[in-house]
């Protein structure tokens, strides 16, 4: 019952903005990930890479950076995905007119990675708001393991919550007439189990990345 009433009052509140306060969504302008850097910080992307349409379609995404950085002096690399959605809601029909961003908790099992530590934590990055808190994966594949951190960055607030971005997203649609919004994730290797070494990559290379993407995501 209880599931039944929130479901009815996100489905009443999404009606309601959408009927009566932002029926024409606000398109900021951007910079397309075609020109975001490809050296940062002794980080180099060697080839931005591309998704297949299926993939690209099944995402609902409008644009996107995904390289694999490496940094020789680290003798580190790790993998950046910043998925950038204009609109999060449905098109006229419904069916893949479905934009909303799909977290990757859903997405890394049917990969074949294995969840085996997931939490929420504070995290200080440059050009993060204060008290900004993300996503922490650990995930699993056979013998490898990878550190997984991932947010949603959304007109001006990083997000770590799926309840909470949605609940901002209706906000901002009723307000602000916006919907567009993005999905962070930054994917390390832990080799021979060096978690900490593993952190300390991704902590140089978060903090080349996120102090640009105010260009690529709008405020």
């Amino acid at each position: 019952m209880i599931k039944f009433l929130v479901a009815a009052g996100f489905l009443a509140m999404n009606f309601y903005a959408y009927h009566f306060f932002a029926t024409e969504e606000v398109r900021p302008s951007r910079a397309p990930f075609l020109v975001f850097p490809a050296e940062i910080d002794g980080w180099k992307c060697p080839e931005f890479q591309t998704m297949d349409e299926k993939t690209e379609k099944n995402l609902g995404v409008t644009d996107y950076l995904l390289c694999n950085y490496e940094n020789r002096e680290r003798q580190a690399y790790g993998n950046v995905y910043i998925g950038y959605h204009a609109s999060q809601v449905r098109k006229e029909g419904g069916g893949s007119g479905e934009n909303s961003i799909h977290p990757p908790k859903h997405c890394l099992p049917g990969s074949g990675w294995d969840i085996i530590e997931a939490d929420t934590r504070p995290l200080d990055l440059p050009g993060f708001p204060p008290n900004a808190k993300v996503n922490r994966f650990v995930i699993a594949k056979g013998e490898m393991r990878s550190l997984v951190y991932y947010w949603y960055q959304s007109r001006g607030q990083v997000i770590a919550e799926d309840w909470e971005k949605i609940v901002r997203m209706f906000w901002d649609r009723a307000t602000r007439r916006r919907t567009d919004g993005s999905l962070v994730r930054f994917t390390v290797p832990i080799l021979r189990g060096e978690v900490e070494e593993a952190e300390a990559n991704f902590r140089s290379l978060a903090s080349g990345v996120v102090p640009k993407l105010a260009d690529y995501v709008p405020e």
